[in-house]
């Protein structure tokens, strides 16, 4: 079920049906002030919009001041261990803190950050993680983590409840996609709280990126998860480019352009992975949410890029390009990229208005022998 409390973190409102939020973690030394705030700036330009710093040492604590004023998006601490260092990145202006409770140094060290967040009027970020279960809990992960991941969850939220705190959110996370699935779904029936996902350690930007497509996209469809993290071992950029990818392939939010492409055959004439990567390149430079489909042949054009608002079907030596769900102009295929382009910022100069579509009353194949017939450059 979907959360029903909603926090604020820095401004960005997370649950209680708020768009879900981009999150990514900075790779530097946080105390490296310059590099910190270089990375934050990249991971904003990219997307992100919460950030969060490690703060393992008091040198990175004492930097935080500096990085909160410097950062274009809000900024949390992630503590582990010192119930000092939390104290101290509270007092620095940072937008939340993720603790463990488990780990903090027991219930008066809790206490003692929780009554500085609420002093502050900041969330904290609570949770289980697959990899650092609570000892007592050990047993009932042998038998089943997710139900562990759980339970210790259910531990925190319960201790923070009679401290009279109720401003946080939730991570239940797993590296095996199918337990980090249950975990969450079991909790979502439990708690009222904002859930953050995410399958931690969840490898390279190949294989990490899909399983957290997977897992991830799975409990969004569902309609649980209210802010998500992709934690891949590649530069963070990486992280949000996947996090928005699921988002938008789920059509919860919109970020720019999406590009269909056809997976190409014996029929491609025009190496439509090529024409494909040149076509993705050139479309990273717009904000504007639009589809555009790349297909390498002339045979499904007008099907399958039929409900993008631009196409094109490469061949040997022309190709066609199509708007809104018509084909618009047969063009030599050495100006066919850059012809779509030129149609695509027409379109969006003159407001993006997108005609009424109406049922296509031909065949595909018989319309692409229609089109065919078009003179070339028309």
């Amino acid at each position: 079920m979907a959360s029903e409390v909603q926090i604020d973190v820095g401004g960005v409102p997370i649950g209680g049906g708020a768009p879900v939020a981009v999150q990514s973690m900075t790779l530097t030394k946080t105390h490296d002030v310059q590099a910190t705030t270089a990375q934050i700036a990249a991971l904003a330009s990219a997307g992100c919009e919460l950030v969060r710093v490690a703060v393992p040492k008091t040198e990175d604590a004492e930097a935080l001041p500096l990085i909160v004023r410097l950062s274009p998006i809000p900024v949390i601490a992630d503590i582990h261990f010192n119930a000092s260092l939390a104290l101290k990145a509270i007092d620095a202006g940072v937008a939340a803190v993720r603790i463990n409770p488990g780990n903090i140094g027991g219930p008066e060290k809790v206490e003692q950050v929780v009554r500085a967040a609420k002093r502050a009027g900041i969330p904290m970020r609570i949770g289980a993680n697959s990899g650092s279960l609570p000892k007592h809990l050990l047993d009932l992960a042998q038998k089943d983590q997710a139900d562990a991941l759980v339970a210790a969850a259910l531990e925190e939220v319960e201790l923070l409840e009679k401290l009279g705190y109720r401003t946080f959110k939730i991570s239940v996370k797993a590296t095996h996609v199918p337990t980090m699935i249950r975990a969450y779904r079991m909790l979502s029936e439990k708690v009222p709280y904002p859930l953050h996902l995410g399958v931690t350690e969840a490898g390279t930007e190949f294989a990490g990126g899909i399983k957290s497509a997977v897992g991830i996209g799975s409990l969004l469809a569902d309609g649980i998860g209210d802010t998500l993290r992709v934690s891949l071992t590649a530069d963070p950029v990486k992280e949000v480019e996947v996090a928005w990818e699921i988002l938008k392939a789920l059509g919860l939010r919109e970020r720019g352009p999406v590009m269909i492409a056809c997976p190409s055959c014996g029929r491609d004439n025009v190496g439509v992975e090529t024409l494909a990567r040149v076509v993705e390149e050139r479309l990273l430079t717009y904000p504007q949410a639009f589809e555009v489909a790349v297909m390498g042949c002339a045979v499904n054009g007008p099907g399958e890029a039929g409900d993008a608002d631009f196409g094109i079907a490469g061949g040997r030596d022309v190709g066609f390009i199509y708007a809104h769900g018509r084909v618009l102009k047969k063009v030599s295929s050495d100006i066919l990229v850059d012809e779509l382009f030129h149609e695509i910022d027409a379109w969006l100069d003159a407001g993006m208005k997108r005609p009424k579509r109406l049922k296509m009353g031909k065949p595909a194949a018989l319309a692409m022998a229609e089109a065919s017939l078009i003179p070339l450059g028309n």
